[in-house]
This record gives C-alpha cells, sequence and structure tokens, in this order.
C-alpha cells in the first residue's frame, strides 16, 4: 500500500508544480533555433567533403570498369587474333558480332555477362585501332558531352595509370 501512496503523491507534486509554473513542460523557440544552427554549420562543413567523396568513388568505379573491359577484350583478341572493330563495338564482348570481321572463335556465353554502363548510366565509347592505343575506351562523364571538368571530365582507358 506504500508503493500505492508514494505514487500518488508523486503525481501529485508534479500536477503543483505544472500549475505554480516551476517545471518547464518542453523546448522554447530559441532552443530549437540555436540546434537547428548549430546542425546546420555542421552540415556545411561535413556535406562538400560527402560530396567530393562521392566523385571520386564515381570516377574509381570507371577506371574499375575500364580493366574489367581492357581485360575482356584481351581475352577476345586472343581467341579471334583480333580486337572488334569500331562498327562491332562492346558489344561484340557479349553478342557474337555478324558483321566483319567476324570472330573465327567467338567464346560461347561471349566474354562479358552484360556490358557495364558509367556511373551516370551512359554506356561506354569504344574505338578500335584507338588513338592512344591498340582501343580506346571512354566515358563522357555526368554531362554526357566532349570536354568538361571535375564529375563532367571525359574518362578514359589510356589515362588510368595516372588515377591508380
Amino acid at each position: 500500500m506504500k508503493n500505492h501512496k508514494a505514487i500518488h503523491e508523486t503525481a501529485s507534486n508534479k500536477q503543483q508544480a505544472l500549475r505554480s509554473g516551476n517545471q518547464q513542460a518542453g523546448f522554447s523557440l530559441l532552443e530549437i533555433l540555436v540546434v537547428m544552427v548549430i546542425m546546420g554549420i555542421m552540415i556545411s562543413l561535413v556535406a562538400p567533403n560527402v560530396i567530393e567523396r562521392v566523385a571520386q568513388a564515381r570516377i574509381q568505379a570507371v577506371y574499375s570498369d575500364f580493366k574489367s573491359i581492357e581485360t575482356a577484350l584481351k581475352i577476345y583478341k586472343l581467341d579471334n587474333f583480333v580486337y572488334p572493330s569500331t562498327e562491332q563495338g562492346l558489344d561484340a564482348l557479349v553478342v557474337k558480332p555478324d558483321i566483319d570481321p567476324v570472330p573465327r572463335n567467338w567464346k560461347s556465353g561471349g566474354y562479358l555477362d552484360k556490358l557495364p554502363k558509367d556511373p551516370w548510366k551512359e554506356p561506354y565509347k569504344y574505338i578500335s585501332p584507338g588513338e592512344h592505343g591498340d582501343f580506346d575506351i571512354y566515358s563522357l562523364g555526368a554531362d554526357a558531352s566532349i570536354g568538361g571538368e571535375d564529375e563532367a571530365a571525359d574518362l578514359g582507358n589510356w589515362d588510368s595509370d595516372e588515377e591508380e
């Protein structure tokens, strides 16, 4: 019975404190605004670093895709003695080409399960013979057009060694 009496007295004390104004019921508008300003300052300091990391991750993904495609192209050449032509494109790594030069020893199942797209959901471009080597693989970047800076910069397999 003592517990019941103590609970009743505690509830009674809280009601008296609320009526007399001695106990606060919540946060003041000023306190909420101060917290929001602090959060805004923290976000403004952290957000640029996060955005930069996301951009770097996309660029690294492009160079990783280049390595996978280059490996598949080299195996294609080992089997067929030539790289796919520009007209055949990278699709020759997934589906057997039917235009010249038709591969004589095309691997059943292809050289890649599917062609990767760049982080901006665009297909990679391919030229063979390339301007920078036996073949060029490149992405036009975030803007999907020639030129650009930062994330919009064009990325090619010829400069992948510089990024590693």
